[in-house]
């Protein structure tokens, strides 16, 4: 599927109805009314609520993820009447929010609609995850009644007072613009101002629609809207000629450069780019853990993930060792820099940010694209591979996990030696937060599922149970990928109802639950009774969400030969447009080395005793 132009408009695209897109001069994305003139009265389709779905449908979304409320009944009506959408019921708002996440990494942007407060709050914490990822998201809220506002009445849904506000305050720090929307004057204006600033500034947006305002028409909603025409931010000329020159001089100078990839490339849209500086600057190439997917692992000079001490064998001693090193959109955190020990200086570092470049300790260059920056960089920079020349000296080849004897209890290890074999350019692999993270990083990903963000997981907000919902919105925004999703049973137990939407959906994703018995992750840094978990049958609950209804196959697995034969069915011609469940039981304290690695230095770096004051 090409998405390369879907959730960012950034040419001059001609309407259907021959209209052109308004230029880029003025307020950016707000589009010109073509509101009719001489009291001639708008037709009776001319409404708020069309105007919403086809703005929808012109960026991209063609799936909008919903709970219904009293609030925004109407609004979905008017949803489903738009022929390019459908309106995905979820079981809850949190795993609509969450579908919106996955579905925008897949498709660009996403959206969800939810009722007032009661819905709002609830899906407030996978907006907030969204804004930290980056992602645009779209999220519509039926807002109370226009008559209501300015009045002293208390509505049902709020938390008692006059006061309509607190959503709105509530979602004013986890996104990029708000826009309540309780008057037919200006609607047209502000829904296309909201969503035109979230795929500017690839965050999410807050929309509110009085209840009752949806279904009315109007002139401004009189013709289909005109086409946005978002022209790309360029990038200060002086400030990149004068980037390049710094940092060609910075890196031409050092014997062994390498280059890391971080996760705003994505937003960046730089990921061709540096895959064009890779080739031409024969520097060793790594990722950052949140930037996996996001440049291909087939790379010549690739050398796997850099996450410190628990990066790919041999990569985080070439990078540490280098005496310089290019970060393409890094967030240096400290889960990504393992409870901040990396062994990175600040002098030796080229730091390339979306829209600035900082050389070394300075100076720092303002308004320049990355796109622009890493490609420019690439026509001047001297070809140097001093750096992978040592990394193939040092290298020695990764071990396999001893093999099992007939009957042994499974280790994960050998769960995901499984999975690496069923990757293919056709797979895409989502990865919930806990264990799953560091076995997911050790996978290869082949070309095709490695490249433009078909590996996706949440590690800058890290909220378990997102992969759930993420898995739905992924799925349905790339039906043309079978995504493998790997999920603990402490996080599945958080969202695992939206496995009925899946259904529903017709959906083929293979579902891998590791059942140990806890959360993971949380015992790797503090361990006690609160990460145990009641143990579920869970092919047993998915077997009663199925019902029945739609193409569903599950299996539990103990032992190898148990997995090689699930693996088997669930990917045989048979299976193949069937939503597979495989429940893979583990030993509670059966995990990667890389997480007890991690977990005692992220245990230490929350344990710091306060500093004297």
């Amino acid at each position: 599927m090409d998405t390369s132009s879907i959730g960012s408009v950034d040419g001059h695209r001609p309407a259907a109805n021959g209209a052109v897109a308004c230029p880029a001069s003025g307020v950016p994305g707000c589009i010109m009314s073509s509101a009719s003139t001489g009291g001639v009265p708008p037709p009776r389709d001319a409404t708020l609520g069309r105007h919403i779905a086809r703005r929808l449908v012109q960026v991209g979304v063609s799936d909008v993820f919903a709970v219904p409320g009293d609030f925004n009944l109407t609004l979905l009506d008017h949803l489903i009447a738009e022929p390019g959408l459908r309106v995905v019921g979820c079981c809850n708002e949190l795993n609509a929010g969450y579908a919106a996440d996955g579905y925008a990494r897949a498709r660009g942007v996403g959206a969800c609609a939810v009722t007032f407060t009661v819905g709002g709050l609830s899906v407030l914490n996978a907006i907030a995850g969204a804004y930290s990822e980056n992602l645009p998201v779209v999220c519509v809220v039926g807002g109370p009644n226009s008559n209501d506002y300015g009045t002293n009445r208390i509505l049902h849904h709020t938390i008692g007072l006059p006061d309509f506000s607190q959503e709105l305050r509530c979602f004013q720090p986890v996104t990029c613009h708000q826009a309540v929307v309780n008057n037919l004057e200006d609607a047209h204006e502000q829904i296309d101002r909201a969503i035109s600033t979230a795929l500017r500034e690839s965050k999410p947006v807050y929309i509110s629609v009085s209840c009752n305002l949806p279904g009315l028409p109007h002139p401004t909603f009189a013709t289909d809207p005109v086409p946005y025409f978002l022209a790309p931010r360029p990038s200060n000329l002086m400030g990149l000629e004068a980037a390049v020159e710094a940092a060609v001089a910075f890196l031409d100078k050092a014997v062994k450069p390498v280059m890391v990839a971080g996760p705003k490339i994505r937003v960046a849209k730089a990921g061709d780019a540096f895959v064009e500086l890779a080739e031409a600057s024969g520097y060793a190439v790594a990722a950052m853990p949140s930037a996996k997917g996001l440049v291909p692992e087939t790379l010549p000079r690739f050398l796997g993930t850099y996450w410190g001490a628990v990066s790919t064998a041999f990569c985080a001693e070439i990078v540490e060792s280098a005496d310089a090193y290019l970060f393409a959109g890094p967030i240096f955190n400290d889960y990504s820099s393992v409870g901040y020990s990396f062994l990175l200086k600040k002098d030796k570092a080229v730091v390339v940010q979306p829209d600035r470049v900082t050389v070394g300790n300075g100076p720092t260059f303002g308004c320049v694209m990355m796109k622009d920056f890493l490609s420019a960089l690439a026509k001047r920079v001297r070809a140097n591979t001093t750096a992978y020349d040592n990394y193939r000296r040092i290298f020695v080849p990764d071990g396999q996990p001893p093999e099992c004897e007939p009957g042994e209890p499974l280790r994960v290890n050998v769960l995901f030696k499984h999975i690496q074999r069923m990757l293919t350019g056709d797979s895409a692999v989502i990865a919930e937060t806990g264990d799953s993270w560091f076995n997911c990083q050790k996978l290869r990903l082949p070309d095709g599922c490695g490249n433009h963000g078909r590996y996706e997981f949440q590690m800058q907000y890290g909220s378990i149970g997102w992969s759930v919902g993420a898995l739905l919105g992924y799925a349905q925004g790339a039906p043309d990928k079978r995504v493998i999703a790997c999920i603990g049973d402490g996080s599945f137990q958080v969202t695992a109802q939206d496995v009925s939407t899946m259904l529903r959906c017709e959906q083929r994703s293979i579902i891998f639950l590791i059942n140990n018995g806890g959360y993971t992750i949380e015992v790797e840094i503090h361990d006690g009774p609160y990460n145990v978990i009641k143990n579920w049958d869970y092919t047993g609950l998915v077997d009663a969400i199925h019902n029945g209804q739609g193409r569903c196959w599950t299996a539990r697995v103990a032992t190898e030969e148990e997995l090689t034969a699930a693996i088997a069915t669930a990917t045989a011609d048979d299976n193949k447009d069937c939503l597979c469940f495989i429940e893979v039981v583990a030993h509670k304290d059966d995990t990667s080395k890389e997480l007890l690695e991690w977990g005692s230095r992220v245990s230490a770096a929350n344990s710091r005793p306060p500093n004297p004051q």
